[in-house]
């Protein structure tokens, strides 16, 4: 094969008028890709930026209402199961037996010392007492009246300023509501 000589000089002509409108706008086409792309970048980041703070703030919530709710269940059921355990209790003070006596209204003292017990309970408790001993000042036998009279301290009610709990606090100072 033999080469083909090269075509012969072009001449190429040029004018120098003003270009159309559609040529400048052509030109700028890839300018206004580039503008638009960053617009929506933008537009999509805030809108990001704000779903995670929305998202923050409800986890937050949830947080906060989950631990509330789990406070309340836990006092809840710390109640219901004092309350048994006070059923129990005046079961065993209304006992004939002494014995069983004494251990239920022993029993009546130490759960009239928790924090779980409301000023309500605390009267049952010294209406149960008085009942259950006869005695005005709810001790269960006259030696133990007769002997506090001479140490020249006063017995304690169960539900008395005198009657501070482990923590020495007294009823009042930590009755608390609980629910709605």
């Amino acid at each position: 094969m033999t080469p083909v000589p090269s075509p012969g000089p072009l001449d190429v002509v040029v004018h120098s008028g003003p270009a159309d409108w559609w040529v400048i706008l052509a030109g700028l086409g890839p300018l206004a890709v580039l503008i638009a792309a960053l617009l929506a970048f933008y537009i999509n980041w805030r809108t990001l930026k704000q779903r995670t703070a929305a998202d923050k703030t409800a986890l937050e919530q949830k947080r906060e209402a989950d631990a509330n709710a789990l406070q309340q269940k836990t006092e809840s059921d710390s109640r219901a199961e004092w309350w048994r355990r006070t059923q129990w209790a005046l079961d065993r003070a209304l006992d004939p037996d002494e014995g069983t006596k004494a251990l239920g209204l022993a029993t009546l003292e130490v759960l009239a010392r928790s924090e779980l017990a409301r000023n309500e309970e605390l009267e049952l408790f010294d209406i149960a007492w008085k009942s259950v001993s006869g005695d005005e000042n709810g001790d269960d036998n006259g030696d133990e009246a007769e002997a506090d009279a001479g140490s020249g301290q006063e017995p304690a009610f169960v539900d008395g300023r005198g009657n501070l709990g482990e923590n020495g606090m007294t009823d009042e100072d930590s009755t608390k509501e609980v629910g709605p």
